[in-house]
């Protein structure tokens, strides 16, 4: 009887970490996403039926498969290994003014980029190849994007089942000896 309970409270315990796991990384902003950097859409403003170059820079960001690009404003692509960028045609009924993003997967992570329609003819593709940038800074360190609300609620629910577990071990225990 006694394994009975000591594995209700150890799964209530798991149950109580599996919930608080998400929490610490969701946000609705796009920071959280795990790997943003060696991704672009070039260039990032265009104009409604214009053309974008997607790419990625395989030593960036460390994705050596296939990556699968995705936006409301054009059709899903796919940059194959060993490939660094696709074109893309932009939708000719998007919005001009409107901010669409451009979503990078590969291997279950994925990285957000933002794409500007614009009005007027559409703009020139070019350049097809990355375009040197100056190092994204600040960033780092592990509490980078994190929300201390967040945290704090996280710490509550483990600590709130830490201790219910162990009061019904500790009751429960009392109980079997008397």
């Amino acid at each position: 009887m006694r394994a009975i309970r000591v594995a209700s409270a150890a799964l209530l315990g798991v149950t109580a970490l599996t919930f608080c796991a998400p929490a610490a990384v969701a946000s609705g902003d796009d920071d959280h996403y795990v790997m943003s950097n060696g991704y672009g859409v070039l260039p990032s403003a265009v104009s409604a039926g214009g053309q974008v170059t997607v790419q990625v820079d395989r030593d960036t960001s460390g994705c050596k498969g296939s990556v699968t690009v995705t936006s409301g404003v054009f059709d899903t692509v796919v940059i194959p290994r060993g490939s660094s960028s696709a074109l893309v045609v932009v939708d000719r009924n998007a919005r001009a003014g409107a901010s669409y993003r451009v979503t990078f997967s590969c291997g279950g992570l994925s990285a957000v980029k933002e794409l500007t329609i614009v009005g007027g003819r559409p703009v020139d593709p070019s350049p097809l190849y990355p375009v040197p940038q100056g190092v994204h800074a600040g960033g780092g360190g592990s509490v980078a994007g994190f929300d201390l609300r967040e945290i704090g609620l996280g710490a509550a629910i483990v600590a709130g089942s830490v201790g219910a577990a162990y009061y019904l071990a500790r009751r429960r225990t009392g109980e079997d000896g008397g």
